[in-house]
């Protein structure tokens, strides 16, 4: 479903792949252009970007609900849509190849577009899959292999994407000290597209900032008061930039790619962990249901200690749930995160 302030229409928004678009991109006239819509890649760079812009400029999320922004795969208009916006928020990073790609057209063919990449400036500080501090240009690692070529995830690998073709893991959102330096970043990019309206962007920028520096206080706070530094997650792994920031594991079976299957010696440590810490809580992620079940927490459950599971969410997406109740990252961060993170940890 395609999210915007003023609206939640009940249908996709396709696009084509962008080199596809070059060519008929030169009849959309600048004189036509003003700066009041804009789009952005995934649900956690829409809301950032509408937190910046406020009423000021109306961006819109392509990637329908209950879908992941990474791996995901669009058809139809939207280089044109874009263009015609005028504003593009986004990752340069293979994960998120099929945005690179409308971002490549829309620098090369129309240079009127904002094209704001919110991980510039971040080079320094992203993390490979081994943990590690990568350095260099991060957009040079390779070509996402999640793409489909229907627009859409199945409900088992909505966030597939190609994690052995990157060698830096993007999942830089979820550390709410980084995601404070990223809406920076769209802040400075909306303002010099738009000089008339930086101080708007940059008060907003500031007073949201402020609101991720609460976030980040509060996990702080759950690691502090944490009886264990272990959780166990039934999924992908996501979560290596809260794990450095904060100094507790997220141990999961699964790897980092959403279509690996676990073998039954990773089942098997991971049930050991869970009975040797004494965990009784185990993370899952909501967005990677098989027909409605979650198999994998119920194999752990049932032959461990543990008596329940909770959700986290990597917050590439968002569910109906969530959109009914107007809860953005920030909100997706206090009412699911923090709350699974500390029953979890034993942070009671």
């Amino acid at each position: 479903m395609k999210l915007t302030r003023r609206a939640l229409v009940g249908r996709g928004v396709s696009a084509v792949a962008a080199g596809a678009l070059a060519g008929c991109l030169d009849d959309i006239e600048s004189a036509d252009r003003s700066l009041d819509g804009g789009y952005a890649a995934f649900f956690t760079l829409w809301d950032w970007a509408q937190r910046v812009s406020g009423d000021t400029i109306d961006f819109e999320n392509p990637v329908g609900t209950g879908q992941a922004g990474h791996g995901w795969s669009p058809s139809g208009d939207l280089t044109r849509n874009i263009a015609d916006a005028g504003v593009f928020v986004y990752f340069d990073t293979p994960e998120f190849s099929w945005a690179q790609d409308i971002a490549a057209t829309l620098e090369a063919d129309y240079d009127t577009v904002a094209v704001i990449d919110g991980l510039e400036g971040l080079e320094d500080q992203l993390l490979g899959w081994n943990h590690e501090v990568e350095t260099g240009d991060h957009s040079d690692d390779g070509d996402d292999d999640g793409n489909h070529s229907d627009g859409e995830h199945d409900d088992q690998s909505s966030d597939g994407h190609g994690h052995d073709e990157s060698s830096v893991d993007p999942h830089v959102w979820l550390d709410p000290v980084l995601a404070g330096e990223i809406v920076g970043t769209i802040a400075d990019g909306l303002a010099d597209a738009d000089p008339d309206n930086a101080e708007t962007y940059e008060e907003n920028a500031a007073a949201y900032t402020s609101d991720l520096e609460d976030l980040d206080r509060q996990f702080e706070e759950v690691v502090d008061a944490a009886n264990r530094r272990t959780a166990v997650y039934a999924g992908h792994d996501s979560f290596t930039y809260l794990q450095e920031r904060y100094g507790f594991e997220v141990h999961t079976p699964v790897g980092v790619a959403p279509q690996e299957e676990p073998s039954p010696n990773d089942i098997s440590e991971t049930i050991d962990l869970v009975d040797s810490e004494g965990i009784e809580t185990i993370l899952y992620n909501p967005f990677e249901a098989v027909d409605g079940d979650y198999p994998l927490v119920d194999t752990i459950i049932a032959e461990s200690g543990a008596t329940d599971a909770m959700p986290i969410t990597h917050l590439s997406g968002t569910l109906a749930t969530w959109q009914d109740e107007g809860w953005g990252y920030a909100e997706q961060m206090q009412e699911i995160n923090l709350p699974a993170f500390r029953e979890a940890l034993d942070a009671q």
